[in-house]
């Protein structure tokens, strides 16, 4: 099966943030269709950056992309690297309950 493009994955996100009574904005756009997608994700005072990924059987997954120890201006600086070598790169900032489970159902298949 053929994935989902980037626009829609980031609209899905956003819809289901917004339904789960958090907020969600895109910080940063991407090519529509295949650009990857960076999640900063806020959880009360944690932030983390998850994209897609794979696990240890080549399975989709979601990754914890979050270099160690890093501060929010860090994971701020982090991201705009990323986008100045990847300009297809989506950045979208989650802050909701559950993120990471809402980011791993929105972006790998069931």
């Amino acid at each position: 099966m053929d994935r989902l493009p980037s626009r829609l994955l980031v609209g899905a996100l956003l819809r289901r943030t917004g339904e789960a009574g958090g907020f969600g904005a895109v910080l940063a756009r991407g090519d529509e269709g295949s650009g990857a997608i960076l999640v900063v994700a806020v959880e009360g005072a944690r932030t983390r950056l998850l994209e897609r990924g794979f696990d240890e059987a080549g399975r989709p997954a979601v990754a914890d992309a979050t270099p160690p120890d890093a501060t929010p201006a860090e994971l701020d600086e982090y991201w705009r690297r990323r986008r100045t070598r990847d300009p297809d790169l989506w950045v979208v900032e989650l802050d909701v309950a559950g993120v990471e489970r809402l980011v791993a159902e929105t972006l790998t298949p069931n």
